[in-house]
């Protein structure tokens, strides 16, 4: 079960609107204790117990080591001219790159990121076409560019 937003959970039930549970119960327990010798302050504030949903550093460092090495494996036969094997090496630095990109980005979403003019995961919104058919066309010409790179070492 992935954890959302909360506040507005709890606001919701505050207010009782969530369905099926009963009118007049916080995720907590009841609005008020009446006749009870617990008094309930209005003025108390409540803090959230569960840690802030973010990615780590342990988390980021693989993703991190992996990018660098991809593209080290990417840039220096182009650069370099390292003989017949270059493309090769290159074109596998470039998967891994991708491996790690994907690997990050997998990593964000769980995490609730969103890329700009994509709705938030679970939200029912519809996502921005333009945004969509910009990222799109961006991807396909970083891949076109990078394949004409490849090939022009044979």
């Amino acid at each position: 079960m992935e954890a959302g937003p909360r506040d507005t959970e709890q606001r919701a039930a505050v207010r009782g609107n969530v369905p099926g549970e009963a009118p007049g119960l916080t995720p907590d327990g009841p609005d008020e204790a009446e006749g009870s010798a617990v008094e309930v302050d209005a003025a108390e504030v409540e803090v959230e117990l569960r840690p802030q949903r973010r990615l780590r550093i342990w988390q980021l460092a693989p993703i991190v080591a992996l990018a660098a090495v991809g593209s080290l494996m990417f840039a220096f036969p182009l650069a370099f001219g390292s003989g017949d094997g270059g493309a090769v090496v290159a074109m596998l630095g470039l998967l891994i790159s991708c491996c790690a990109a994907g690997w990050g980005m997998m990593a964000a979403r769980r995490v609730g990121y969103t890329w700009p003019g994509l709705p938030a995961r679970g939200s029912g919104e519809r996502p921005n076409w333009r945004a969509l058919a910009l990222y799109v066309v961006f991807s396909a010409v970083l891949v076109a560019l990078a394949v004409w790179r490849v090939a022009r070492l044979r």
